[in-house]
């Protein structure tokens, strides 16, 4: 699948849009929606470009649907409708969206294509999750998938799939088999990336269109970065 840009402008790269949703591929550091930081979040751009498209006059609906985690790449979808908002929302609560991740990391897994199985809790206090073998008082049951893809000199290329989306999954199930993801610091990465990035990015989304029934297929390009290259 070709790696389509339909806009590119103030920093924003659109990869799909049409009147009931639309898909952005998230810079690294940006924040989905506003939080206690006070940064301006992506939410917030993506109502600027659509009023100025557009040429809209007063307020801007945006629904959120999904997050990324601020160091995290990749795909986000936001709805420009109330209708898309509540169809995507039913249609994320029933798993009927495909997300596909890569995660570059420092070690090879055990095996080559496995799923992992653990109970997830987190600490509000540092904001981090920890991985269970069983379930314990307020923890989460997380379930994901995982291919190696590629070897590169020094990171393996890994492939998730998510069956469950609790805080921080990804990054806390690969870090508890030992595979930490390139910059990570918070689960066990020697050393940050230099934008503050990690090395996990949301790749493909697959889903049929909340309101024209389509199939949608699409694919975030990868951060200009020359490991992330490598995996092309």
């Amino acid at each position: 699948m070709a790696e389509k840009i339909i806009s590119n402008k103030s920093n924003l790269q659109v990869l799909f849009e049409d009147n009931h949703i639309i898909v952005i591929n998230k810079r690294a550091g940006d924040i989905v929606q506003g939080d206690k930081t006070g940064d301006k979040p992506l939410s917030d751009v993506v109502k600027e470009y659509i009023k100025d498209k557009y040429n809209k006059p007063g307020n801007v609906y945006l629904g959120v649907v999904h997050r990324l985690d601020r160091p995290t790449t990749g795909l986000v979808i936001f709805a420009k409708t109330s209708k898309a908002l509540t169809r995507l929302n039913a249609m994320f609560v029933k798993k009927e969206i495909d997300k596909t991740y890569w995660a570059l990391v420092h070690s090879a897994p055990p095996k080559e294509k496995d799923t992992l199985v653990n109970w997830l809790k987190k600490n509000p206090k540092n904001n981090k999750s920890t991985a269970y073998i069983k379930e314990i008082e307020d923890s989460k049951k997380a379930i994901l998938h995982y291919t190696l893809l590629k070897k590169l000199d020094r990171y393996i290329l890994l492939e998730i799939e998510l069956e469950t989306g609790r805080h921080h999954q990804i990054r806390c199930q690969l870090s508890n088999i030992g595979c930490i993801i390139k910059g990570d610091l918070k689960y066990g990465a020697d050393r940050s990336n230099k934008d503050a990035s990690i090395h996990l990015h949301a790749r493909h989304i697959q889903f049929i269109h909340p309101v024209t029934k389509e199939d949608i297929y699409i694919t975030a390009p990868l951060p200009k970065d020359p490991v992330w290259d490598a995996c092309l």
